[in-house]
């Protein structure tokens, strides 16, 4: 019915994005929170659960029917059970999120990974709206993907798919925050895209990736650099992804996306330089932009209620 509605919380590392979504994809009430991670994993679930308590009350009072609840949070995540097994932006080790809010609010509660959301939420309602195989692709901090297949998002055995950003591209290369060396996140994430700048540029001065992707157009040579180095990077990142997921579309999300044409114009060209037996995809950024997760909280609390398994 047009009054009922599912409440929907996208949880980062350092604000939480809420919202209430009617059965229609509508976001109906919408609020932004601190996270407050540096209080400890136990404040931020006492946190979620007041939050979620809020929007249940403001759903009522405004004379909305919630019948769910849909949570997303950064890291390993077992949907299946509900569990929010690891996450080091949130400090979550082993937290049986869905049984908390279950008990605490009463209504049926549904768990996901944030990139596997965004990623159902831009297959859906999104850019890749109209596509079968749809691979998202989330390039921020961290670089990580979704890989959905006829509006269904794969988790894998154990919670863990799609890490595109923890392939080894550049074996020896920059150390990445997994332990590893030369990853693909730690060289062409946003985060990794303006460290290296700062690293190389006279001044040392930090600045954002997309401020990196406009100094290269401009013919700042340091700039094209960094930003050559990364486009070359997610071209073989990509085309590992192609090569395993064989997607009819590749939907580019997260802050680098931000960069526009300026990142995906000279990433395709590199993709198709590579191609040999894969198909090329269609290459497109993301639409839902950073409402992508919440969106997919509210499309995994509905799919809950439907029946549709985790």
């Amino acid at each position: 019915m047009a009054d009922d509605v599912v409440v929907a919380l996208d949880v980062g590392g350092t604000g939480i994005k809420c919202a209430l979504v009617d059965a229609a994809g509508q976001v109906r009430h919408s609020e932004r929170r601190a996270t407050g991670r540096e209080r400890g994993s136990e404040a931020v679930v006492t946190t979620i659960l007041e939050i979620t308590e809020g929007l249940v009350r403001t759903a009522e009072r405004t004379g909305l029917r919630p019948e769910g609840i849909g949570i997303v949070v950064p890291g390993v995540v077992d949907e299946a059970a509900g569990v929010a097994t690891w996450s080091a932006n949130v400090g979550f080790r082993d937290v049986p999120l869905r049984q908390l809010v279950t008990e605490r609010i009463g209504l049926p509660t549904a768990l996901g990974h944030d990139v596997r959301v965004g990623g159902l939420a831009e297959a859906r309602l999104g850019a890749g709206r109209g596509y079968r195989h749809v691979l998202f692709v989330a390039i921020g901090t961290g670089i990580a993907a979704a890989h959905v297949v006829d509006g269904t998002a794969f988790a894998g055995a154990h919670g863990a798919a799609g890490e595109l950003g923890h392939v080894v591209i550049r074996p020896g290369g920059p150390a990445c925050g997994c332990g590893l060396r030369g990853c693909l996140e730690a060289i062409a994430s946003a985060a990794a895209v303006s460290r290296r700048y700062a690293e190389r540029s006279p001044a040392g001065t930090p600045t954002g990736a997309d401020r990196v992707a406009a100094l290269a157009a401009a013919g700042d040579p340091t700039a094209a650099g960094v930003w050559g180095e990364a486009i070359d990077a997610l071209a073989d990142g990509l085309l590992t992804g192609l090569t395993l997921f064989d997607p009819e579309a590749v939907v580019v999300g997260g802050g680098l996306a931000e960069a526009g044409d300026a990142l995906l114009n000279p990433l395709g060209a590199a993709l198709r330089e590579r191609l040999r037996f894969q198909r090329e995809p269609a290459l497109m950024r993301a639409a839902l932009g950073d409402e992508a997760g919440c969106l997919g909280a509210g499309l995994i609390a509905r799919d809950a209620l439907n029946g549709v398994p985790a």
